[in-house]
């Protein structure tokens, strides 16, 4: 097969790019096709200073604050000041003002509360009440992108209320990474909002990030994307073994929130690799992983651990993007255990057994991911491609995006796991592709200021 030099050409009149490359065989295109390889997001100057902020020892003074309140059951006592979830509600609503009031009025906190109706792990009718805090962006504010830990806790038997519960890693670990960062952040000023949350109710059902979830999709709110940082404490796994440079990140496939139609759509076109889910989780891995974190993103495609789950799933169910970080490799012996010594064997959630550099270092990671999604723009909308022609080449179009100075088409391989090449295509809002869309997968991103690039967004088919 003849090779022939990759070009691109756009007009401007027609608001069309056109890329040529060598079509695709039964080999497989590796470097032939147009484009160049998609390379990692490399941070700026402005977010290696907001990384280096982060504060170790502010993460651990967090995670040992939130344990020493006893137990922080969603039906523990919510009027006594010393014990239980409502003094730890109380004293995270004073946290996050604290920080507020640092932030030149760029920072606004909130206490999110309803009452829940006797359900699974309800009994009675019992007040749930999230700790929100919004940044909003100053030039694109109506797109939202939240970080949450949650901070009640459980003991063995989840509906024991009254037995000590530390929860330091799970989830006070999660929680100290969303207040240290509406720290770092609410210091500057995104174009776009985000939003730090430290919910209750998960232990007991997700009921606090379902809420959540729900308000926002009932004011019609653009989250476009939602992490929730749940047992991020500890480098060590059960026998001992540490890594302290890899965080989990977990990422759906087939959609929670898909339709019957969507399904049958899905398994006509493919793209179960290529959910919202995924392209975030794609672009966390490529602004993430670098020496101003020091950290590893390995992401896991599926929903969650296995049958289990998170305060992401309620965002999920919405239809919006969301993810969960997780620790490496995790140590039962210290979640979801009554405090104990048994065997030789100290059992319990306890601050002792967390690892707060490593904290700090998940911070960084959510930090990057935040920074990079709310300073570039948006990830384009109404991405759609070609259908009515039986033809060799592919032609997708998209609607413009907030801030978006250019485009790139991406494409890869069907096998491959991430994004292979890039085509910018400027400023044009439609691509003619000399690629078969039955050969490859295609994705769009929007590039801003700088170079900063959205994640993609993978394209419908349109006659």
């Amino acid at each position: 097969m003849t090779s022939r030099r990759a070009f691109l050409t756009a007009s401007a009149a027609l608001g069309v790019a056109t890329a040529v490359g060598t079509p695709a065989g039964a080999a497989g295109l590796g470097d032939r096709g147009p484009g160049v390889p998609v390379r990692p997001q490399r941070p700026g100057a402005e977010l290696r200073a907001l990384l280096r902020q982060v504060d170790e020892r502010r993460i651990e003074a967090t995670v040992r604050r939130l344990a020493a309140f006893g137990t922080r059951h969603t039906l523990s006592a919510q009027d006594d000041p010393a014990r239980g979830i409502g003094a730890a509600r109380d004293w995270l609503f004073a946290q996050f003002q604290q920080v507020a009031a640092a932030s030149g009025g760029r920072l606004s906190v909130e206490l999110q509360s309803y009452v829940q109706a006797p359900a699974d792990r309800i009994p009675v009718p019992t007040t749930i009440t999230n700790v929100v805090a919004t940044l909003r962006g100053s030039t694109d504010p109506g797109r939202v992108y939240v970080v949450s830990g949650h901070y009640d806790s459980r003991r063995s038997d989840v509906m024991d209320f009254t037995g000590d519960a530390p929860g330091a890693d799970d989830d006070a670990s999660g929680v100290a990474v969303a207040l240290e960062l509406a720290r770092v952040l609410s210091t500057r000023q995104p174009a776009a909002t985000i939003v730090f949350a430290a919910v209750a109710g998960e232990e007991q059902g997700l009921y606090g990030s379902r809420y959540l979830a729900q308000q926002f999709k009932a004011a019609g709110t653009d989250v476009q994307a939602m992490f929730t940082d749940d047992i991020v404490g500890s480098s060590r796994a059960d026998d001992g073994t540490r890594d302290p440079f890899t965080i989990r990140l977990f990422a759906e496939g087939v959609p929670t929130a898909e339709t019957p139609a969507e399904a049958s759509l899905r398994r006509s076109i493919g793209g179960e690799n290529d959910s919202p889910p995924r392209q975030l989780a794609r672009f966390v891995k490529s602004v993430a992983e670098n020496d101003a974190t020091g950290m590893t993103v390995r992401v896991v495609y599926r929903r969650d651990r296995y049958l289990r789950g998170g305060d992401h799933i309620g965002f999920l169910e919405q239809g919006y993007p969301a993810v969960r970080f997780t620790e490496p490799n995790e140590d039962f012996a210290h979640q979801h255990q009554d405090v104990r010594v048994e065997d030789g064997v100290q059992y319990g959630d306890l601050p002792e057994f967390c690892d707060f550099p490593f904290i700090a270092r998940v911070a960084r990671v959510n930090g990057a991911a935040l920074w990079s999604l709310a300073t570039a723009p948006g990830t384009p909308k109404g991405v759609k491609i070609r259908t009515a022609a039986l033809t060799n080449d592919s032609e997708l179009l998209w609607t413009a995006t907030p801030g978006a100075t250019s485009y790139e088409v991406l494409w890869r391989e069907t096998t491959a796991p991430d994004w292979t090449h890039a085509i910018d295509v400027g400023p044009a809002l439609t691509a003619k592709i000399d690629l078969s869309k039955d050969n490859v997968f295609f994705g769009v991103r929007a590039v801003g200021a700088g170079g900063r690039r959205s994640p993609a967004a993978f394209p419908a088919p349109v006659s």
